[in-house]
């Protein structure tokens, strides 16, 4: 017996080929998880974003059929394992991935949360007014565990209540008064799960950058590149000017501690300056015209002998006075030097 060829639809064999034809035309191409996506959402995000990219929803199974017969020509078999737990959307730009990452996440919105939908973040509600008069509200907020009370003739909360913590289930009681408040904590957009240009993949968390804090790494890397640069002295365009700087304030207080040291006494066993020697030198004089006195003698000198008679102790001593006044005459014209 012959087998039977399974029958493809021609509306298939088109679509296969429009895909293939989407992602051969285009430089970039991304895959959207659609999930909990409602198709008003997605028209308006169509709308918003048609001059920048294309948006194809298809089927699972025909995008990966597309991409294997495209392995030979363009490699995107890399997206097959994207496409596995996800409700995927087909994107095709020519654009930046990361600018096209940017626009998508700047088209999303919010809308009101559905009991049993799992919580992005905590939901709380906090206190102040609100538009109800009093009536049966007030004991529907009390079993949803918020806390209220009429005031001015309004209901108004009390405290800040969780309705529902980050990660947890959403209750019914809950989501109703969400909706009531018009609390609407649930974003709707597409959700890029990966992007792929010129075969280097790109995931969601490579895409989605906080510019402020990229701007911010990238000043502090700066910042800290320069620091090493001047701290090991090496000169590049960023360090240039502040080793210049860093040498003339070096130099400066290399100059003042000079200065300093010698304007300091100078340590035992070296020259004296010669105005210290000088002084030194008057102290000893005077002490020296004292013993130059001539001595007293016993009897009084004849009238011929007219010459005082002086010690040899003095004689000594003042020598050594011319000595010294020799040495400190020497020392002066050294230092004029």
């Amino acid at each position: 017996m012959n087998k039977r060829t399974a029958h493809v639809s021609q509306n298939k064999k088109n679509e296969v080929d429009y895909i293939k034809k989407l992602m051969q035309t285009y430089k970039v191409i991304l895959i959207a998880d659609l999930t909990n996506l409602p198709s008003a959402q997605l028209q308006s995000i169509k709308t918003k974003l048609k001059k920048d990219m294309i948006i194809r929803v298809t089927k699972k199974r025909l995008m990966r059929i597309a991409i294997q017969q495209l392995k030979d020509k363009k490699d995107l078999t890399r997206l097959d394992s994207y496409l596995d737990e996800c409700m995927p959307a087909l994107l095709v730009t020519n654009e930046d991935p990361f600018t096209i990452y940017k626009s998508i996440k700047k088209s999303k919105s919010y809308i009101a949360a559905k009991p049993g939908q799992i919580a992005p973040s905590d939901l709380t509600v906090e206190p102040g007014p609100t538009n109800f008069p009093p009536g049966p509200i007030i004991g529907e907020l009390g079993q949803a565990g918020i806390v209220a009370a009429v005031e001015g003739g309004k209901v108004v909360i009390k405290r800040k209540s969780v309705l529902a913590k980050e990660g947890q289930e959403i209750t019914a009681k809950a989501a109703g008064i969400l909706a009531k408040l018009g609390v609407e904590p649930i974003e709707v957009g597409l959700n890029v799960v990966v992007a792929i240009d010129d075969g280097i993949i790109y995931e969601k968390s490579v895409l989605d950058v906080d510019e402020k804090e990229y701007l911010n790494n990238l000043r502090k890397a700066h910042f800290e590149a320069v620091s090493l640069a001047v701290g090991v002295s090496y000169i590049s365009i960023g360090s240039i000017k502040l080793l210049l700087g860093k040498a003339q304030r070096e130099m400066l207080a290399l100059s003042k501690n000079i200065k300093l040291d010698e304007k300091a006494d100078k340590p035992e066993g070296k020259e004296q300056k010669p105005e210290e020697l000088k002084i030194e030198i008057k102290e000893e004089i005077r002490e020296a015209s004292a013993e130059m006195k001539p001595k007293e003698k016993a009897e009084e000198p004849k009238k011929e002998k007219s010459s005082s008679v002086f010690s040899k102790e003095a004689e000594t001593k003042a020598q050594e006075i011319l000595n010294k006044l020799k040495e400190a005459d020497i020392n002066k014209k050294k230092y004029k030097r």
